[in-house]
């Protein structure tokens, strides 16, 4: 331990970057300020994979950890690695390895007779291309340090398994041999390597456009950068634009507006581009007087929040299942009626399905329509509780049968506003339709942040704190279907 390794040129995440874009590994490392801030989509991902890494350690209890929180450093944990197989340790975390100016970390070390098996964890359910090429940059370097290794695996989660009692490690992971396909790739590493490091020698990062390797596989931490030059709202953003938007971008139609009469757009999209251009509101009357034909008051307008874990947090529940904790819920009598507001949140405690179904079902015994805004996602997580507490599956049921969609006129495009963007969601919808209850003055604005909150809440002990993400939450949700009666009387007002 006394001697330290020279830093390393790439790690296996930066390898990765370069071979999404060789111009985001050079950012990556010479301007590294011009990178976008982490969205909490993004960084709930990467507390996922994180909490999958250290669980999985318990597959192979007892070993040596080598892990940066130890260290502090990359080289230090290889030197530590090193060490540890000299004393002949069987199992080592966050073993790390150098060769060449490249640093690997693997996930798990696992010693086989003279032999080794490393296991690189995914918090994913499938091992992906993706995937393959990361452990194929891990053999590569191990390989060279001389390090015999016997096979190598992803463990990744086993999305049928179902929580009962306390976490069954050999059940919640699955484990896959890659050795064959990794070996396949050695080659294609071994000559990205030298470009990838030709790219860090150079003085200016590499002349490359915008594309969908901007997404592919992962939205890039440089795209606010990168697209700089794109409008806020241009050919990208019309609905199910899909590779037309980079044809036309690369003939150099960037705004909507320069799109040439000739390019074959669907209904949708030309509605989308004639008001924008215009600056007009395009409402089909007659179609939105025959969706106001099917809405029958009296009314409810219910809105679920819902959490998703890649370790089930409940019995009775599977990894990555939509969880709901929150509900919102108005119901009016008739169209003059002042609404009246019931809802839910879980204590952050207990499991809060089975609350949350009893008082949901008390909440809407009275008939009357229950409206909701993308169905597909209230549904799903009734079906799921009926699944999951088949005690309820009978009285659910009808609950479902009553649903209705107040996304369909906008998704038809039977009522469009340019401020809704090509967009029908209900973030977009609202606040064109009044900007009065839009979500800027809120705390939570977005349902990804209210799943981070509940998750944060649930291991709280400051009451003060507590009570205010509480106060956010039942804000948020209530702004979602406060917001579908608005709509509601917007679309009674225009149709007539």
């Amino acid at each position: 331990m006394d001697t330290i390794l020279p830093f390393h040129t790439l790690s296996k995440s930066t390898f990765i970057r370069g071979l999404q874009c060789r111009k985001s590994l050079y950012l990556n490392k010479f301007n590294p300020e011009l990178r976008d801030a982490i969205p909490a989509s993004r960084q709930a991902i990467f507390d996922t994979g994180h909490e999958a890494g250290e669980l999985a350690q318990e597959l192979f209890p007892g070993g040596a950890d080598c892990g940066f929180e130890i260290t502090k450093s990359g080289q230090k944990s290889a030197m530590m690695t090193r060490k540890y197989i000299e004393e002949g340790k069987e199992v080592i975390y966050e073993a790390a390895f150098q060769s060449d100016g490249v640093l690997v970390i693997a996930d798990i070390m696992v010693k086989s007779g003279n032999k080794w098996k490393i296991y690189e964890v995914k918090s994913s359910t499938s091992v992906s291309d993706y995937q393959i090429c990361d452990t194929a940059i891990q053999y590569h370097v191990i390989t060279k340090c001389g390090i015999d290794i016997e096979d190598i695996f992803v463990v990744f989660i086993n999305n049928q398994y179902v929580r009962k009692g306390d976490i069954e490690i050999n059940q919640l992971f699955k484990t896959e041999s890659v050795k064959d396909r990794v070996i396949e790739n050695q080659s294609f590493i071994g000559q990205k390597e030298k470009e990838l490091k030709e790219v860090l020698k150079s003085k200016t990062a590499p002349d490359i456009d915008i594309g969908p390797h901007c997404t592919n596989p992962y939205d890039c931490d440089f795209i606010g950068h990168c697209w700089k030059h794109i409008p806020e709202y241009s050919v990208f953003d019309l609905s199910r634009i899909g590779k037309k938007a980079f044809e036309l971008y690369k003939q150099g139609v960037i705004n909507i507006k320069d799109i040439p009469d000739d390019v074959k757009l669907s209904t949708n999209q030309i509605i989308e581009k004639t008001s924008f251009i215009d600056r007009i509101n395009i409402i089909d009357k007659g179609g939105l007087k025959d969706f106001l034909k099917t809405v029958k008051y009296p009314l409810y307008f219910l809105d679920f929040e819902s959490i998703q874990s890649a370790v089930p947090i409940y019995d009775n529940s599977r990894p990555y299942q939509q969880v709901v904790f929150q509900y919102s819920l108005y119901y009016k009598e008739d169209k003059i009626s002042k609404p009246g507001h019931y809802e839910f949140l879980g204590d952050g405690k207990a499991d809060p399905r089975p609350a949350l179904i009893k008082q949901l079902l008390v909440d809407t015994k009275r008939p009357g329509m229950i409206l909701v805004y993308n169905q597909g996602f209230e549904i799903g997580r009734l079906k799921e509780l009926a699944s999951d507490f088949p005690e309820y599956s009978d009285e659910i049921a009808e609950r479902i049968s009553r649903i209705a969609d107040l996304m369909t006129p906008f998704q038809n495009r039977l009522y469009y506003k340019p401020e809704m963007r090509s967009s029908h969601s209900l973030k977009k919808v609202l606040p064109a339709i009044n900007p009065k209850y839009g979500y800027d003055d809120l705390e939570i604005q977005g349902g990804g942040v209210a799943s981070s909150e509940f998750i944060r809440l649930m291991a709280l002990k400051d009451e003060k704190e507590i009570s205010r993400i509480r106060k956010n939450l039942l804000e948020y949700c209530g702004r979602d279907t406060y917001g579908m009666i608005v709509i509601l009387e917007e679309l009674e007002r225009d149709s007539r």
